[in-house]
């Protein structure tokens, strides 16, 4: 909890300061308090700004998103990033913390038009004491047991919405070949989803980026999308790339080739 909200809540700064004193609290940062129950995770700190603090909604999108659903084999061994969507940047605080990661905020409105509470959004039941997360999505992952005492929610963007976020990276921030090889494995995906999603995204570059990588892997879904508005103009993505003529975008030369 933040002082803010144990103020709201009756706690006084003087009261903060005797629990802390007497180590029934802990400060990890600044004006931050917490139970001292071991080590401090990031888990926790994302299940109390969704689930517990008053601030605007984060979801954990993107790459690490498809980190803890299972696709971590295609991308890195271990979370060291933990990408976080909204409307409002996170409590400055959540940088101070030291938990093994380092958190990137992204403004949701770039990708998509609706609010993120309405589009693409699942699960994972993370256990504290365990520190493993379970999918509850049926679609991808079967289905879980029901939550028990030590599993709390953890809100995150579906792989269909958090491909088309870790797209949006390319190709400052993510590399083609990484792409390459996890769109290879995504043959689950949802159509009915992706055509919500990609309905609801503005962002000409990553809907082209989309259809072009899944042109490449064409899995069962890619044949049930419905047409969607890829904007006019061409899109210079790597220089000295080739053209990929169907979306209008350069992509590096190896690349260049549709499956």
């Amino acid at each position: 909890m933040d002082a803010a909200w144990l103020s709201k809540h009756g706690y006084s700064t003087s009261l903060r300061s005797q629990y802390v004193a007497a180590g029934w609290l802990e400060q990890p940062a600044r004006r931050v308090y917490r139970r001292p129950r071991g080590t401090l995770r990031w888990e926790q700190v994302i299940v109390s700004l969704q689930t517990l603090l008053d601030y605007p909604p984060l979801i954990v999108g993107g790459r690490t998103a498809l980190e803890l659903q299972g696709f971590a084999h295609y991308l890195s061994p271990t979370i060291q990033e933990v990408h976080l969507y909204g409307g409002t940047p996170p409590p400055k605080w959540l940088h101070a913390l030291n938990v093994g990661v380092r958190f990137i905020y992204h403004n949701d409105k770039r990708l998509f038009r609706n609010d993120p509470i309405t589009r693409g959004l699942g699960h994972v039941q993370w256990n504290v004491r365990t520190g493993q997360t379970i999918p509850t999505d049926p679609i991808h992952n079967g289905l879980s047991g029901p939550p028990g005492p030590w599993d709390w929610p953890l809100t995150l963007s579906t792989p269909e919405r958090a491909i088309l976020e870790l797209l949006d990276e390319l190709p400052e921030r993510e590399s083609f070949e990484h792409v390459d090889r996890l769109m290879e494995g995504l043959s689950t995906l949802s159509p009915r989803r992706l055509d919500k999603l990609l309905a609801d995204c503005h962002s000409v570059k990553v809907k082209r980026l989309f259809f072009f990588f899944a042109d490449r892997h064409p899995h069962a879904w890619r044949k049930r999308l419905a047409d969607v508005d890829f904007g006019k103009g061409k899109r210079m993505l790597v220089k000295g790339g080739k053209l990929v003529q169907p979306y209008q975008i350069t992509v590096p030369e190896d690349l260049g080739g549709l499956q």
